[in-house]
């Protein structure tokens, strides 16, 4: 069967489908990751064909536009100014969507490209397969993940829930309006597009564990829960000998890294980062990122790329911005965080480690301080629970093969 897998975004919303697409093509299917341009090696590296998308993630989150979302003061205020910057962009990537979906069997869609991609579906008369990273459907259980960890109660929460959802479908209104029209669909609201999935029950498969999030009991039965999908690494991969090198001559570092995030200021995190090591008598690795975060010195190495299922489990602990992927590429390592959200659903994530006892607490980046980035790193490589606590749950991640549920709905669909 001829597959395409769909995505945008940062890094983060594109790596895990490198390793579930390697997985599907070791099946026996024919995949081609859509996403930015950007990303292409990343496909090259997993074995996928690949199709390439309009718009630089780095260079949008790069841009005054990009950096103004660090001047929001909360969850809302910051979604708020997302919804009309991604609607801006969202139109040029509609035809190349359409481009990529002509000549496939299957399409799997992401939640950043889902309401467009489904509409490109319908269109062209092929099955398709929701893939989400974040649980984003509304429920009692807990608010929107894209907007923080606030709870307003059941009907508080699943309120909040359903308005996020509508925003998220103004972001496509017009392209939606626009491929309908060129594939000859005719106009529906988005809402009526949402309630039309919602009654046929479209299948979405989620790509993270029951065990750091409960499915909500009042999602429809379309909406499952896979497990994990983890990005393709190389077989015999090593680690730069620098880095090696620098494991072997001391105790085991913290890892520092924003991954795929953008900051204000690199210089004064890359300074209070060292600060808070030193305070705590920790050596670190400094990874760049796209932040850029730059820090010399004897007990500090910064690296670029490095994949972290390589360097993780050599750590006393992982720095981190709370992303879905790094969160939990150090919960499969089994080792403590100290997750520092910097927007969207990072905060949703960071709550959810501390909840798992595997972070002592989050250092939220507007307000990030050396003092109490030291206190959370002490409490988190001299308090032995955390990390007992991280290992306990790395193991019983292993037990769990998340590609599996996707590779039953891939056969469904074929039938």
């Amino acid at each position: 069967m001829r597959v395409a897998v769909m995505t945008a975004g940062s890094r983060g919303d594109v790596a895990p489908f490198t390793g579930l697409g390697h997985e599907l093509a070791s099946a026996g299917h024919r995949v081609t990751l859509v996403t930015h341009a950007r990303f292409a090696p990343l496909a090259e590296a997993a074995g996928l064909d690949f199709h390439p998308l309009p718009v630089d993630p780095r260079a949008v989150l790069e841009s005054a536009r990009g950096q103004g979302l660090h001047r929001s003061a909360g969850g809302v205020t910051r979604f708020a100014r997302l919804v009309p910057m991604a609607r801006s962009l969202v139109g040029g990537m509609a035809d190349g969507l359409l481009e990529a979906a002509r000549g496939h069997d299957l399409l799997l869609l992401s939640a950043p490209v889902a309401p467009l991609g489904h509409t490109v579906a319908e269109g062209l008369h092929l099955p398709s397969i929701g893939l989400h990273l974040q649980p984003l459907a509304a429920t009692t259980e807990f608010g929107p993940p894209v907007i923080g960890t606030r709870s307003w109660g059941p009907t508080g929460n699943r309120l909040a829930g359903r308005a996020v959802n509508a925003a998220v479908d103004a972001i496509f209104t017009d392209s939606i309006r626009r491929v309908r029209a060129d594939l000859g669909l005719p106009p529906r609201s988005l809402r009526s597009v949402r309630r039309a999935r919602e009654r046929t029950d479209w299948p979405v498969l989620h790509g993270f564990s029951e065990l750091v999030v409960r499915r909500p009991r009042d999602w429809r039965p379309g909406l499952r829960v896979a497990g994990y999908w983890w990005p393709y690494d190389r077989p015999g991969q090593r680690l730069p000998a620098e880095l090696a090198d620098f494991l072997a001559a001391g105790p085991p570092p913290v890892f520092v890294g924003l991954g795929s995030a953008t900051v204000p200021d690199p210089e004064r995190v890359a300074r209070t980062v060292v600060r808070a090591l030193r305070a705590a008598g920790l050596r670190g690795v400094v990874q760049r990122g796209w932040s850029g975060l730059q820090a010399e010195g004897d007990d500090v190495l910064t690296v670029g790329d490095v994949p972290h299922s390589l360097l993780f489990p050599h750590v006393a602990a992982v720095v981190h911005h709370a992303g879905a992927g790094t969160a939990a590429a150090a919960l499969r390592a089994g080792v403590p965080s100290v997750p520092v959200p910097v927007q969207f659903d990072a905060a949703f994530w960071a709550g959810r480690l501390t909840a798992l006892g595997t972070a002592p607490c989050a250092v939220p980046l507007r307000r990030l301080d050396a003092g109490v980035l030291a206190d959370a790193l002490r409490r988190a490589t001299a308090d032995p629970g955390y990390r007992l606590r991280a290992q306990a749950l790395a193991a019983r991640l292993r037990t769990e093969d998340g590609v599996a549920p996707v590779l039953a709905a891939v056969g469904r669909s074929a039938g």
